[in-house]
């Protein structure tokens, strides 16, 4: 399916379509998306029915003269949304273990080539490793905010995306930490 059908066919989905889908990515009946596609958009979606300005998944390319190629791609974005003056790059994995730091390194390198006001999400259907949460704690300047599965499934329910987000910030600009837990309000 091309992004563009895959855009057409989340923009279609209301909050209780979203449950459903949500429901189907736990089960893993989403054989009709690509893999870890239906996450993506499934959380693009959410916090774009809550009023964030929403960029589907992209591409960046970069001219790479000195060898001849006309372009390559450069980074691979999983989403981007500004909401309530937040701009934040969304890194999204659907894995049933837990999220290891390759993704959480990999969302720090692309947050290094952006100003520093720019917020990176690292969200996880089956949650982070010990080793994840130990380096999401120490990538200061770049802010980098984990969410869970829990964290979705609780911010699907209760149309709590946004204001999961605002907790979240105000939990790292207070006290330094990454992992806020919007549903108990204690830290991963």
């Amino acid at each position: 399916m091309s992004e563009e059908e895959n855009i057409s066919r989340i923009c279609a989905c209301n909050r209780p379509d979203l449950l459903k889908l949500w429901a189907a990515i736990e089960s893993g009946l989403t054989t009709e998306w690509a893999p870890g596609k239906a996450f993506e958009y499934l959380v693009l979606r959410a916090f774009q029915l809550e009023g964030a300005d929403v960029v589907w998944p992209y591409s960046v390319s970069l001219a790479d003269i000195a060898r001849g190629r006309a372009e390559s791609v450069a980074e691979q974005i999983d989403g981007f949304v500004m909401v309530d003056g937040l701009a934040c790059l969304l890194e999204c994995k659907d894995h049933k273990d837990k999220l290891n730091i390759d993704s959480i390194a990999k969302i720090r390198n692309l947050l290094l080539r952006r100003s520093a006001h720019v917020i990176g999400l690292v969200i996880s259907r089956s949650g982070f490793s010990e080793s994840a949460l130990q380096l999401a704690h120490y990538l200061s300047p770049q802010m980098i905010l984990l969410w869970n599965g829990d964290e979705v499934a609780y911010a699907l329910e209760n149309k709590g995306f946004r204001e999961g987000l605002a907790a979240k910030y105000k939990a790292y600009v207070t006290k330094g930490l990454p992992d806020y837990h919007i549903k108990t309000g204690q830290y991963l």
